[in-house]
């Protein structure tokens, strides 16, 4: 099990706990992308986050910390978003219910993505672990769908090209928040409905008729 790292607070209110770590995230994300993770201060966090930088390390204890609760935070969103699901009476229906919940997500949180794969380098060497493990976790999701669909006979692959085929439409719905500049002709539906088809044909190895794509 991927053991979630506790970031020590001095509070004990843990909605109040909650409540300020959001303000932090948000804050930090913008200031992160603007300025990069070693040029922020914490106290550019603290101000962006709108309270002072005592109130800020009553709830954090490093700005490490607050790059990790920004990471966290995606993985917590992608659970959450998934877990409505029926995974383990997975279908192509269900997979592509999945897909468009995941790529919705992304673009809800762009820069939270953006973030995490431009900064996750400066974690500490644990926190570095559990973010990569987590991503694992969560294409694994994917995994188990696709795997679902072989058994029930509407895909044929093999377990390596489940494997090759999650990895590949969790990471091209990142496209999403990276090349959102070079996308500005398209909705989140468009980009959903063909990445959706491309995906799907791929993995089939033929035409399939996808409703709304």
């Amino acid at each position: 099990m991927n053991k979630k790292r506790e970031i020590a607070s001095s509070v004990k209110d843990e909605s109040l706990i909650e409540k300020r770590r959001e303000q932090m995230i948000r804050g930090a994300v913008t200031l992160f992308k603007e300025k990069g993770f070693h040029r922020t201060t914490t106290r550019e966090i603290a101000k962006a986050a709108g309270f002072s930088i005592g109130t800020l390390y009553e709830y954090i204890r490093t700005k490490e910390d607050v790059l990790y609760l920004v990471c966290d935070s995606i993985y917590d969103e992608v659970n959450t978003r998934l877990d409505r699901l029926d995974i383990e009476q997975g279908s192509i229906n269900v997979l592509v219910t999945a897909i468009e919940h995941y790529y919705t997500l992304i673009d809800d949180m762009q820069d939270e993505f953006v973030v995490m794969y431009q900064e996750s380098k400066s974690l500490p060497k644990d926190a570095l672990s559990y973010v990569l493990n987590k991503e694992i976790e969560m294409v694994a999701l994917f995994e188990r769908l696709l795997t679902q669909c072989v058994d029930n006979g509407e895909i044929k692959m093999t377990p390596k090209e489940v494997v090759m085929a999650s990895h590949h439409l969790f990471v091209q719905g990142q496209m999403w928040a990276f090349r959102r500049w070079a996308l500005r002709d398209f909705t989140i539906q468009e980009f959903i409905d063909m990445q959706t088809k491309f995906l799907l044909q791929g993995m089939a190895g033929e035409n399939i008729s996808i409703q709304g794509a």
